[in-house]
């Protein structure tokens, strides 16, 4: 019997670094690496800050139930906004108006010392406060009274405030609404102004106010 040739085992071989296959997926491993690690790196510069949930208006008093927190990514060293793990406790006013959804600026809070308006009620005609909110912009308008007029007639009208805050019309506060049209809103004055305002109403002057160009208003969100 004659004996069969015994087959003689290939050895397996290691790919080589030429092998063009190989480097192609050594560089997608590689390509792959490095966009998740930047993703990952990108999500994790968010930072939590403040927005205000509704309008902030001048003047008012502010607490954690004014704000909410949203996830925001900041430059470097960007310490104009308010972070999140602010303290909002007592003796916190707001200074200038933020808007909602607007990040909560530092410069926009300060103690109460540090609020420059009063609050004063002025009586309007009807058609003047329609479409004021909490939070709008308006320049306050006088007409002087006529005084050598024997029926009741004014004078040409002077801006003496200009960029005053609605603090609250009559949606907000009841018992404003006055007879012959007219109605009450309540707006933060600049305390420089107070004295002259008051000077005009008791005179019996006519006020008027007209919204900045901009403001909130009625309807918007």
């Amino acid at each position: 019997m004659t004996d069969l040739p015994t087959p003689t085992a290939s050895r397996l071989q290691l790919p080589s670094w030429r092998d063009s296959r190989l480097v192609v997926g050594v560089l997608l491993v590689l390509v792959a690496t490095a966009l998740g690690a930047r993703v990952v790196a990108a999500a994790d510069d968010t930072v939590p800050m403040y927005a205000a949930a509704a309008t902030l208006v001048p003047g008012e008093p502010v607490t954690q139930d004014d704000v909410r927190v949203v996830r925001v990514r900041l430059a470097p060293g960007d310490a104009a906004y308010l972070p999140a793990d602010h303290d909002l406790g007592a003796d916190h006013y707001v200074l200038r108006e933020v808007r909602p959804g607007e990040l909560v600026p530092r410069s926009a809070l300060g103690g109460r010392g540090d609020v420059g308006v009063k609050p004063l009620t002025v009586s309007v005609s009807t058609d003047a406060a329609t479409g004021l909110v909490q939070g709008s912009v308006v320049d306050v308008w006088v007409s002087p009274r006529d005084p050598a007029a024997a029926t009741e007639r004014y004078l040409a009208p002077q801006r003496l405030v200009e960029s005053a805050s609605v603090a609250r019309t009559p949606h907000r506060a009841s018992g404003l609404s006055g007879p012959g049209g007219s109605t009450g809103v309540e707006v933060l004055v600049p305390d420089g102004d107070v004295q002259d305002l008051i000077a005009a109403i008791d005179t019996g002057a006519r006020v008027t106010l007209v919204a900045a160009p901009g403001s909130v208003r009625a309807g918007q969100s």
